[in-house]
């Protein structure tokens, strides 16, 4: 009986890991569950949270953490793993629900939505990229054809045309995603009524105050303070502790 080569055995390795650390995954989730249905937010918190930092992300996952925090009293920190939920799935109903819900409850203040950001809102930014990188090598398989074909179909002409738009309008919806109150540098303010300020020091004065679970967008950081556009077309000085980025 032959032995497995050495990149059999690898093979075999890492697929034994991944399964290993998936069993992990699913052990500490039904037992944060557990946790939960039983009432013990904070240790429900932390098994969510060592999930979350070990990578395992999904939006269930996030669903239930956001959960536990409100259930423990913390509204900044449930809208903030609601927001990361919607992150990585925009139609997941319970999240957004619960989102609305603790948004009204906390009296958070939202950025300002363009009318592009409200009807580009049902995908996310992973999911235009895809689509844009599929029809961009669309494009490419019909451009060929073209070149390379004995004559010009009508059909494959409309076939890279109907790929460029598709690739274009993907582009554009995912650059207006990324700059807008969905964007990687939009935050999450998980301390109560944060002021934020003219200026890096805490006697400056006060632009806004922010309850929790509001959102502002970073647009630079200074020390242990970030500048933030904020709601109500704002910007100012909040303390960089005092907020956490939607994306991970």
């Amino acid at each position: 009986m032959r032995k497995p080569g050495g990149s059999a055995v690898l093979v075999i390795s890492i697929t034994l890991l991944a399964l290993s650390a998936s069993g992990q995954a699913t052990a500490v989730f039904a037992k944060a569950n557990a946790e939960y249905a039983a009432g013990h937010f904070q240790l429900a918190i932390d098994g969510y949270e060592s999930l979350v930092r070990s990578k395992q992300w999904n939006a269930v996952l996030f669903y239930d953490l956001g959960n536990a925090w409100f259930r423990k009293g913390d509204p900044g920190r449930a809208i903030l793993q609601y927001e990361r939920a919607l992150a990585l799935d925009r139609q997941h109903p319970e999240a957004q629900a619960n989102l609305r819900l603790v948004r009204d409850e906390a009296r958070a203040l939202e950025l300002p939505k363009t009318v592009a950001d409200r009807y580009l809102d049902f995908a996310s930014p992973t999911q235009y990229v895809w689509t844009a990188a599929l029809a961009f090598w669309v494009a490419v398989f019909a451009l060929a054809l073209l070149l390379l074909g004995s004559r010009r179909s009508s059909s494959t002409m409309v076939l890279l045309a109907s790929a460029l738009l598709v690739c274009g309008g993907a582009a554009f919806a995912y650059y207006t995603i990324e700059n807008g109150p969905h964007g990687s540098a939009v935050a999450i303010v998980t301390a109560k009524n944060i002021e934020a300020r003219l200026a890096t020091a805490d006697n400056a004065g006060a632009v806004l105050v922010l309850p929790a679970g509001s959102e502002v967008k970073i647009l630079s950081k200074r020390g242990e303070w970030v500048y933030a556009a904020l709601p109500n077309n704002l910007s100012g000085w909040i303390p960089a502790a005092s907020a956490e980025l939607i994306r991970l």
